[in-house]
This record gives structure tokens, sequence and C-alpha cells, in this order.
């Protein structure tokens, strides 16, 4: 849509030249018909570089921006960028369906289709499973029954996903009123799963705001685990029941993480690292480490602290 008509719907100021805008996205990774915004201090030194074609942004901090972006000014950029993203989600319609199925796959009659659909070869989608419109499934994939998978939702080559399994619903984001209403970041990301992964039984993936949420490849989930959006999951990673990922966190390869173990948004655990069980991540974590505790610390340093706490008890 036109950046002018967007920003009559959503009551910001406008007086540059105009331009057609297609979606939402970082400030490091927009294009010149997308749109941006800032919030955060942190990340000012992005403003000069970003070509994004208009960024929401305090009066404060415009002139940091490239004479290319065009500063749309707002105390709520936040907010602004929630209301704009409605506009730009994924138009639902269950009025028809397309799908194009490689050799040897095996398609349920009863699994609802989407459309621009693409199955590879020696595929098996089971019993009431659904699958969203431009969804890709690669070769020798198996999908068992009841599983969903969202639009554009991308799954490697020898992908195994369990029962009840949902991928690509959206992240939990919300921008707040200065009354304190609560408005919808529409998710308009998606999820890309790449080769040898599986997928444990009633797991939740969110898609990404923008961009995507990786699971990369040869990595194992066990049941009930839940993926905030645009996380990136590492290759070869091991997540047993009950573990939960906030949004934009990263999980270098071989990572191991025990049973209801999380971790909190935006953070980083190095490659080669274990989490123990029952254990909160509030902190970005080195590699090639053991952590155990809340908030988790070097397991031996954990262990460490608990035998003196036994020791105290017993006095």
């Amino acid at each position: 849509m036109k950046l002018s008509k967007l920003c009559q719907e959503i009551d910001i100021n406008f007086n540059s030249q105009d331009i057609e805008i297609i979606g939402l996205n970082t400030l490091t990774q927009s294009t010149p018909s997308q749109i941006s915004f800032f919030t955060d201090k942190k990340y000012i030194n992005q403003l000069p570089s970003t070509k994004a074609g208009a960024v929401f942004i305090s009066q404060e901090f415009a002139h940091h921006l490239p004479k290319s972006t065009i500063a749309l000014i707002t105390d709520e950029s936040y907010l602004k960028i929630a209301q704009s993203s409605k506009f730009f989600t994924h138009k639902l319609d269950i009025t028809s369906s397309s799908v194009e199925i490689g050799n040897n796959s095996n398609i349920d009659k009863s699994v609802g289709l989407g459309r621009g659909i693409v199955v590879g070869d020696n595929v098996t989608i089971m019993y009431g499973a659904y699958i969203g419109d431009n969804v890709t499934i690669g070769d020798n994939s198996i999908i068992n029954p009841n599983t969903t998978i969202y639009h554009h939702t991308k799954i490697g080559k020898n992908c195994i996903i369990h029962s009840g399994t949902v991928i690509g619903c959206d992240g939990y984001g919300f921008a707040h009123t200065k009354d304190g209403r609560h408005i919808k970041i529409y998710q308009n990301g998606n999820v890309e799963i790449e080769d040898d992964v599986e997928i444990g039984a009633n797991c939740s993936i969110d898609r990404a705001v923008f961009g995507t949420t990786y699971i990369r490849k040869g990595t194992k989930f066990d049941n009930l685990i839940h993926i905030g959006h645009n996380c990136d999951i590492g290759e070869n990673t091991l997540l047993t029941a009950q573990v939960g990922m906030a949004g934009s966190s990263i999980l270098e390869r071989n990572v191991v993480m025990g049973g209801q173990s999380a971790v909190a948004g935006h953070l980083t655990i190095g490659a080669f690292s274990t989490i123990a069980g029952k254990s909160g991540v509030t902190k970005s974590l080195k590699g090639n480490n053991n952590y155990a505790g809340f908030p988790a610390i070097e397991h031996k340093r954990w262990l460490k602290i608990q035998a003196k706490i036994s020791k105290l008890i017993k006095g």
C-alpha cells in the first residue's frame, strides 16, 4: 500500500514523497519498500546504514537516519509498527487448494490443504493434518496425524513431525497503548525447519514477527516444547520435554537442554553447552560448558552452592 495511506490509517503525519510499501522488517534487513522502527538506544548504530524506506522514530533520533529513509515521527514507535502489521498479514482463503506432489508421496484424503503447496518425493501426510498456503515439505518427510502446519512454513528432507504439533502459529506479541489496551503485532514471518529434524508430539513453534524462526538441521525435539518467534535453534541440538524458548533467542550448535529448562528472550547460548533440567537462563552463556540452577550458572559452582546450603541447614 502507499505509505501516505498507511500513515492516514494509523494517524501519523506524512508530508514526504510517497512510496509503495510491501511489508515490515528490522532496521538491518529492511529494503527500500519496507518500514522499520526504532525504540532502543542500543541499536542506534544501525540507523545510519538502514535501507528501510521509512522508520517509525522519535524526533530525538531522526537525524541519524540516512537521507534516503523517511522519518515517521512518533513517540510510540512500537505501537505504530503493531498497528501497521495488520495491513501486511497473510490473507486466509479456504475456498480453494492446490498442491504439487512428488513421486511416491501419500496424502490422506482427510488432510486439509491450502494453496501453492509443494510436497517432495516419498512424503507421508497422515489423517487429520492441515497444510497451509505455500508450505513446502522435502523428500522422505513424515507428517503424523493432527499436525498443523501454517502458511509459508518450509520443512526440509527426512523430517518427522509428530502428532498434535503446531508449526507457524503466531508468536506472542503485543504493543500497549497509554490507556492500557493491548494491540496485536501480526506475525508476518515464517518458520523454516532444515533437513533431518524430528519434532515430538504437541510442540509449538511460533512464526517470526518478520524474517524466519529457524530449526537447524539434525535437531531433535522431545514432546511438549515451545519455541518463541524469531528463535534460531542451532544444528544437532537436543531439547527434552517442556523446554521453553522466549522470542529471538539463539542456541548455537549441539546445545542440550534438560526437561523444564527455559531461556529468556534475546539471549545466546554458546555451542556444545548443556543446560540442566529446571534451569532458567537469564543472560547469554558461553559455549563448551555445563549450567544449572535459576538463574543458570556454571554447574560446578551450582553444586558447591547447594553443598554449602545443605551444611547450613544441618548446622
